[in-house]
């Protein structure tokens, strides 16, 4: 098996358990997922629903970041929401950090999150 390569940043949130904001195999990252908090003070960064969105992007970049690749090179992206009615939101943001071709891509409904969160994103990325 190849060797394990993690990723980790001070500019996302740290992990808040036993795993690692990313692990690298090979040229595949795969992205731990990522809910609103601010990496500055771990702190959920709003209580709405479109700024949440906002700051997972944001953490998500900078784990992309770290492990040498961006937001472009993500193949798969799983969004994971607590109300479903915000997919909309979702599809606009995600235009503002994405330019096609988009990344193949989960929404799944969930009855909570951690901290609760109203949003948290995972992926896998292909540098």
């Amino acid at each position: 098996m190849a060797e394990k390569i993690i990723i980790a940043t001070d500019k996302a949130p740290q992990a808040i358990g036993t795993y690692s904001q990313a692990v690298r195999v090979g040229s595949t990252v795969y992205l731990s997922g990522q809910i609103p908090l601010n990496p500055e003070n771990m702190q959920m960064v709003s209580d709405e629903f479109e700024a949440q969105v906002v700051q997972v992007f944001e953490n998500l970049t900078a784990v992309c970041e770290a492990a040498g690749g961006s937001l472009s090179d993500i193949v798969k992206l799983n969004i994971f929401m607590t109300d479903l009615s915000n997919f909309a939101t979702v599809n606009e943001i995600m235009e503002r950090y994405f330019s096609q071709p988009y990344p193949a891509r989960a929404a799944i409904g969930v009855k909570q999150l951690p901290k609760d969160s109203l949003v948290e994103m995972d992926g896998v990325m292909e540098i």
